[in-house]
């Protein structure tokens, strides 16, 4: 079976190439996006968070799974970065993108329940866990990436890797799976 995406986002080709030219290596592989454009389409009107914007392929591919009714926030701690998302998705009315940690993102956070969040950066992943569940509506999908060895990881990240899906399993407002798949991934749902 060819498990390449059938389709693709129309902005994502244009987001590649800059991130390309600027040197950035750290996008959301294809296949964990065409995921993602499916699990954002299972949540119809919902409230999706993104939290590690990098330069925008995660966000174009959630976009390209969302309906019209859908909205996502997309937070980034590097401006230079987060730019080459918001040139390139910034005129879809949808997302909304916001600068800062995403630690201060879920200190300050008083909105709705969240349908989907993709956690794409170590706040939400590897500390305050819990913190972002909270957010979850029942059934809200907790999803992330890159939880396989990475060219880009830095020395000592397999230990974090390794010891955060040890307690992952413990953790009793999720029911998730691990996926040996794309760059490794583990989804969840908030139960």
């Amino acid at each position: 079976m060819d498990d390449r995406p059938w389709q693709r986002p129309a902005a994502l080709d244009a987001i590649l190439t800059d991130a390309s030219g600027m040197g950035f290596r750290m996008s959301c592989e294809a296949r964990t996006g065409s995921l993602l454009a499916t699990l954002a389409a299972s949540k119809p009107g919902g409230r999706l968070l993104e939290l590690g914007t990098g330069v925008g392929a995660g966000a174009a591919w959630l976009l390209h799974g969302m309906t019209a009714t859908a909205e996502l926030v997309s937070v980034e701690t590097d401006p230079q970065i987060q730019e080459v998302a918001a040139r390139h998705l910034g005129t879809d009315s949808r997302v909304t993108f916001e600068q800062g940690g995403a630690d201060e993102w879920l200190d300050r956070y008083d909105g709705p329940p969240l349908a989907l969040a993709y956690v794409d950066c170590r706040p939400g992943k590897f500390h305050r866990l819990g913190d972002l569940l909270d957010l979850l509506e029942p059934g809200g999908l907790y999803v992330v990436d890159d939880l396989l060895p990475q060219g880009t990881w830095p020395d000592g990240h397999q230990a974090r890797v390794d010891t955060w899906l040890a307690r992952v399993p413990s953790e009793s407002k999720i029911r998730s799976t691990p996926m040996r798949w794309a760059s490794g991934l583990l989804i969840g749902s908030r139960i």
